[in-house]
């Protein structure tokens, strides 16, 4: 059954978000998520871990919302190649910010597994980082309101 999943979900996203620019850009912040979840499994802290799970549940729940954009913006400026419609510059140019600070989220919290002893601050790295994804994530909805 996982198979004819992953063929109706891949539908369901062509028909959604395109093949184009909107799609690729939905899809690396579900990988940079993906990512992130990966690290998690990795860390053995029980108290980092509970202060990392708290920013991936944060972060998991900007995904539905970055897929809602991707596809208002698929609906409104259909693409299916790479050129940024100009109108629509500064949402993709925040989708793009949202999915690299995600990565570098992923990054500082892959970072922070791999300190040896206990870390003074905790997770405030990969809070502050988050905290930019957030705002990142925002900014383009903000813009594609318009």
């Amino acid at each position: 059954m996982g198979i004819l999943d992953n063929v109706l979900r891949g539908r369901r996203d062509d028909a959604e978000l395109g093949k184009g620019l909107w799609r690729r850009a939905h899809d690396r912040f579900q990988r940079g998520l993906d990512r992130y979840h990966q690290v998690l499994e990795g860390v053995d802290d029980d108290v980092l871990y509970a202060e990392l799970v708290v920013i991936a549940d944060g972060l998991a729940g900007l995904l539905p919302r970055v897929r809602a954009v991707c596809v208002m913006c698929q609906r409104l400026a259909p693409s299916d190649g790479f050129d940024v419609p100009g109108d629509y510059a500064d949402v993709h140019r925040a989708l793009s910010k949202a999915g690299n600070a995600l990565a570098t989220t992923a990054e500082a919290a892959a970072m922070l597994s791999l300190a040896i002893g206990p870390v003074p601050v905790g997770a405030l790295s990969v809070q502050r980082r988050a905290a930019t994804v957030v705002e990142q994530v925002e900014t383009a909805e903000r813009a594609v309101s318009l």
